[in-house]
């Protein structure tokens, strides 16, 4: 009976849950864990299709990507305290949750969700960790290797846990002492992953790797791209395209479209350029049917994309139709969700 409530974690509850003598349990509107299975076995407690709710997509990853940043807050408050990562708590309150929001396929209701609100710190790290899961698959990556990627994704960041709050959350850019504070973050995630029991070395590398960049200007160490393992170029394009699609303290959200024309600008140089182009070529795959404004203000809709040029796709204005991979001069200004 275990694994058929497991088959729940992910749902919402419709209603109260109380056993057998009559304790209460658990409430209404509880979005279903791995802790919550437990203590519904523990209790006896067997689920049906009718103790839950069917929610929308987009509902879903609000609820779920909330739940995973309140959680990921309480993660780092426990690394702050004890200096070793708490993998098990990750795995049952977090990971199953940006498993759940990676198999849905609506890329907009998804980047919604994700979209930070007053605690980017926290939000990036489940960001980072849905986007690398979705481009690991696109990367037809084994399920063990993808398992290890989301581990490693949404750690990828935890050393930011010993950088000071006043440099986390300067509202400006950072000095170049306070960069140079920052970028210790890297090699402190590495060593708080590296002695955690349970985690992989490939896991750390990704914590001390993620802002290195394949011509060797990151850092830590200005390594050059083949000496970048591949989890930590998928997660640098997850990173980069999260912090750019980000309202910060000190600079608003760029729009979809420039984001992605700025990583196919830093493709061949920084970002690995294959990993990149799968990942700006699927989101596009995703956009067929939106309708988009283009540079000299008419509104069309994308048709087609091209694989040889993803992000200047085919365009349908009425009985018109566009190829901005030939017509260079126009170009996307705004993509409008479906």
């Amino acid at each position: 009976m275990e694994n058929s409530n497991r088959t729940y974690i992910g749902k919402q509850l419709g209603l109260d849950l109380f056993n057998d003598n009559g304790v209460f349990v658990l409430p209404a509107m509880t979005l279903l864990n791995t802790e919550h299975i437990r203590l519904l076995d523990q209790h006896r407690i067997f689920l049906d299709n009718h103790d839950i709710i069917e929610i929308e997509s987009a509902a879903f990853f609000h609820i779920a990507v909330d739940d995973c940043t309140t959680a990921m807050e309480m993660i780092f408050d426990q690394i702050r305290f004890t200096k070793k990562v708490p993998i098990n708590e990750l795995r049952s309150e977090v990971i199953p949750f940006i498993n759940k929001v990676s198999e849905k396929n609506d890329f907009y209701g998804m980047l919604s969700a994700l979209q930070s609100k007053d605690d980017y710190t926290y939000r990036h790290n489940i960001a980072v960790g849905i986007l690398s899961t979705l481009l690991g698959k696109w990367l037809k990556m084994d399920p063990e290797e993808l398992g290890m990627l989301t581990i490693a994704a949404t750690l990828h960041d935890i050393g930011k846990i010993m950088i000071p709050a006043e440099i986390l959350t300067k509202p400006g850019p950072l000095s170049d002492e306070e960069f140079e504070h920052m970028k210790k973050h890297t090699t402190i995630g590495y060593e708080l992953i590296r002695d955690t029991v349970g985690t992989d070395h490939m896991q750390a590398l990704v914590a001390l790797q993620h802002h290195e960049r394949m011509d060797g200007s990151g850092y830590p160490f200005g390594v050059l791209g083949h000496r970048i393992t591949d989890y930590s170029k998928i997660v640098a394009v997850a990173d980069v395209f999260h912090a750019m699609t980000s309202d910060r303290l000190y600079r608003k959200a760029s729009p979809l479209y420039e984001v992605l024309k700025q990583m196919g600008d830093s493709a061949f140089g920084k970002l690995d350029p294959y990993i990149c182009r799968v990942f700006m070529d699927k989101l596009m795959q995703s956009m067929i049917g939106n309708e988009v404004e283009l540079t000299d203000g008419r509104i069309g809709r994308i048709i087609m994309i091209f694989p040889h040029d993803p992000i200047r796709p085919l365009v349908n204005i009425e009985d018109d139709f566009i190829d901005l991979s030939k017509e260079r001069k126009l170009g996307i200004v705004k993509v409008f969700p479906k």
